[in-house]
């Protein structure tokens, strides 16, 4: 995307800016880190698949469940006070993980590290544009490119430490986390620290409010200074309990939610399954998910907003939802050819891009709800349906066969296609105006989360 209300250089920004997005890239490995070593793990703690796919669900499912309650939280607490919590979180589990000698504790540990990840993400685009100095374009285009630098070469990493010792990337990932830790607490300004951080969130609200991104833009400068006692945040400014829940009551809200449910379970499917399928080592499977991430990141970041500025979002929706239903049909097709599952793989993931993307910028144009009430309920259900899919391919696999799960994958994106088109006049209001830089970053983010 362009550098639409940069002032600076992209290099030209306060080292608080560059912590958080340092820890950025290292969340955004967690996606496809443990995709390699998911064969080692169920071979070395005597697993079986299914019960190694449990590790994707247990993620995910409570990663889902604090994605509704993560505005609650940092419109309490602050934003640094809620990334610190997050990254600690995903330190510890992650160490835990790594020390586990069961893969049942593997699981339990995989969901702290789901609670500490969702904590993190939830906040860290407001921090960044709250922090930044110069502009927020700049700053934007930072924080998609870690994002998109952590998706790609989250698998490479796994598969490279994974080649060593299953354990290995899980304490890569507590260390580099604990560096980051280190590095917003030495480097990220909080409330009462001085007229930093108030002036860089009033420099991102007023920044993107000039771009049309005001009300996004407004609660990442408050967050962003806010990071004091809880008692200190303005009645104003806090999200009640009931927000993100009352928010899929909303029409377009509620379609977009269900359909992206069902999304989900083929996109996890395709991810968590198929290093079962392929014959590879880890950094083998390490290097098809590279090129997995890489195509996520590439589509997301460049080609989907590109798209949606040239045509009606719910085309580009509905036209990559058939590229993907395609290429998973022909990976169920072709599940005995690895060479076919590997390039399913890496197609799928420039179809995912696209989708994450312009499913969530959809979602911020359902609505005249503040973005992390609407991204937090979306983003909730979203992560449920994709928690149900790792465990059910397996169980698929062992009962029809190995093309089958591809295909009930392909079945979901028929579902979603079906949801939209059901719910299209709920669902007009998304081919409105184009988002603003902060949205459109926002979009990136909370999609590809």
């Amino acid at each position: 995307m362009s550098a639409h209300g940069a002032t600076g250089s992209i290099l030209k920004q306060p080292r608080a800016v560059w912590a958080v997005a340092f820890a950025c890239v290292i969340a955004f490995m967690g996606i496809g880190l443990v995709d390699p070593i998911l064969p080692a793990i169920a071979s070395s703690l005597d697993a079986t698949p299914t019960e190694s796919e449990l590790l994707f669900t247990s993620y995910l499912a409570v990663t889902g469940v604090v994605m509704f309650f993560s505005s609650w939280v940092s419109s309490r607490i602050g934003a640094k006070r809620t990334l610190l919590i997050g990254l600690a979180l995903v330190v510890v589990f992650a160490a835990l993980a790594g020390l586990s000698g069961s893969i049942d504790a593997v699981i339990g540990f995989r969901a702290g590290w789901g609670l500490g990840n969702a904590l993190f993400i939830s906040t860290a685009l407001a921090t960044i544009v709250g922090a930044a100095s110069g502009g927020t374009g700049s700053a934007i285009i930072l924080y998609e490119a870690a994002l998109g630098l952590g998706i790609a070469i989250g698998p490479l990493v796994g598969g490279a430490l994974g080649s060593v010792s299953w354990r290995g990337p899980f304490f890569g990932t507590a260390s580099l986390m604990a560096i980051g830790f280190v590095a917003v607490v030495a480097l990220l300004p909080g409330q009462g620290g001085g007229g930093a951080d108030a002036r860089g969130g009033a420099a991102g609200a007023s920044g993107a409010a000039a771009a049309g991104g005001a009300t996004v833009a407004a609660a990442a400068g408050a967050d962003a200074a806010g990071s004091g006692p809880a008692d200190a945040r303005p009645a104003s400014a806090r999200i009640p309990l009931s927000a993100p829940f009352r928010a899929l009551a909303v029409p377009a809200l509620g379609v977009l939610a269900a359909g992206a449910f069902f999304y989900n379970i083929a996109f996890f499917i395709l991810l968590a399954y198929s290093p079962f399928v392929l014959p590879f080592s880890e950094l083998g499977l390490g290097l098809v998910f590279f090129g997995w991430g890489l195509g996520v990141a590439l589509t997301s970041v460049l080609v989907a907003p590109a798209l949606t500025r040239r045509f009606r979002r719910t085309a580009v929706i509905r036209g990559a939802l058939g590229v993907l239903a395609v290429v998973l049909v022909a990976a169920g097709l072709l599940a005995d050819v690895p060479a076919g599952v590997v390039a399913a793989v890496v197609a799928g993931g420039l179809a995912l891009g696209v989708l994450n993307t312009a499913l969530t910028e959809a979602v911020m144009e359902a609505t005249d709800l503040p973005r992390p009430v609407a991204s937090g309920a979306y983003s909730g259900v979203r992560f449920l349906g994709g928690a149900i899919a790792p465990p059910l391919a397996t169980l698929l696999a062992d009962a029809f066969g190995p093309g089958m799960p591809y295909w009930v994958a392909a079945a979901s994106v028929v579902v979603t296609v079906a949801i939209l088109a059901l719910g299209a006049k709920a669902l007009r209001p998304i081919d409105g105006r184009d988002p603003s830089p902060v949205e459109e970053a926002a979009a990136v983010g909370a999609g590809d989360a």
